[in-house]
């Protein structure tokens, strides 16, 4: 059995997300901190980007995805936002640690604190299965605001929301594409006309 200061220490995570070796500093009480979750790793094998893309993930825990991203896109910026200072915090150090100077994370709940200036070309999430249909709705339409014309919302949800996703894609954005399904998870997409 583990002691407390043993609990207390950084878990540590060697990966290859998108063709790039990453390490992840992570901590218990945020999202699995063991390992890159199935759904993210899902998510990036089916993720399209360009060098230069200007890419905001919602919900960045310690950073898998948005540092997946930036890794590939050095010439672009990335945007990672949480609402747990906890995740936050982990995100930043492992940008930093990761030599990723183009990727930061600050507190945002949804697209709150995102400056509303700021045009992305690709919006991705790995949304909780309790988002809550008010939150998700808030999310879309601020998304929607913030994507430049031709920009692609890309999320992985537990394939119980697949309709639902499917649904509010086609309300908010009238497009919808189940890029891919797995045991576990959906990858959907959609993109601003």
């Amino acid at each position: 059995m583990a002691t407390i200061a043993e609990l207390k220490q950084d878990l540590s995570i060697q990966s290859n997300l998108m063709g790039k070796p990453l390490t992840f500093k992570t901590t218990w009480g945020i999202f699995s901190p063991r390992e890159i979750d199935s759904g993210t790793e899902l998510l990036l094998r089916y993720l399209e980007i360009k060098p230069d893309e200007v890419a905001l993930d919602i919900g960045c825990g310690y950073g898998p995805i948005g540092l997946a991203i930036a890794a590939n896109a050095p010439q672009g910026e990335v945007h990672m936002v949480d609402k747990d200072f906890v995740a936050v915090d982990y995100a930043n150090k492992n940008a930093q640690h990761n030599g990723l100077n183009h990727a930061k994370a600050y507190l945002s709940n949804g697209l709150s604190a995102v400056p509303k200036e700021i045009q992305f070309s690709t919006v991705v999430s790995n949304i909780p299965a309790k988002v809550g249909k008010e939150m998700l709705s808030i999310l879309l339409h601020d998304i929607h605001q913030q994507l430049v014309p031709g920009g692609q919302l890309v999320v992985v949800t537990i394939n119980g929301l697949r309709d639902y996703m499917k649904r509010n894609f086609n309300d908010v954005f009238g497009n919808y594409e189940k890029v891919k399904q797995g045991k576990d998870y959906t990858i959907s997409r959609c993109v601003k006309q």
